[in-house]
């Protein structure tokens, strides 16, 4: 079975350094490198070519969103596995609405970043269970209804209008 090729992507360097060795401890795993921002993301992704990218979001200089706009445009076979402290709506919304893979929050247990890895590999899709729960109640909150537009026709435009519905010709 072949490594799984991982790139990372966060602004703290413990957070790498630590993310990194439990990568390259880790039977099946390939820590390509890591960086303290997207902006090489591009050139870096073309590079390396990794196969899995664990992104953070909030990062200086080009974010882990922008990043990930990126990668999802140009390079739409690399899946990316957004990591982070932030369980704000926008931020989780705006990360799948941009391709995203998967949305784990940076509490989550060394085991469970792994098999996150390996499910968004398998092309599987991941959240933290905190997370599933915002996306469920997102989709579970009560559609508007639409109001009716009204035109407020005359009745004999009213009576133009059901005539040409009804297939008539605009000389009839």
């Amino acid at each position: 079975m072949p490594e799984i090729k991982v790139l990372i992507y966060d602004d703290n360097a413990d957070r790498r350094e630590s993310l990194s060795v439990l990568l390259s401890l880790s039977p099946g795993l390939d820590c390509l490198g890591s960086f303290p921002d997207c902006s090489n993301v591009e050139e870096e992704i073309r590079t390396l070519s990794p196969d899995v990218v664990l992104m953070d979001i909030d990062m200086p200089n080009v974010n882990g969103i922008e990043g990930l706009q990126i990668i999802h445009r140009v390079f739409p076979g690399v899946k990316v596995l957004m990591q982070t402290v932030f369980e704000e709506n926008e931020k989780i919304f705006e990360s799948l609405r941009y391709g995203a893979a998967g949305y784990i929050l940076k509490t989550e247990p060394p085991y469970r970043i792994l098999e996150a890895i390996q499910q968004v590999y398998d092309g599987g899709a991941i959240m933290t269970p905190s997370v599933a729960v915002k996306v469920l109640l997102y989709f579970q909150q009560e559609v508007p209804q639409k109001k009716p537009l009204r035109f407020d026709l005359s009745e004999r435009e009213l009576e133009v209008l059901k005539l040409l519905a009804d297939g008539n010709s605009y000389k009839m």
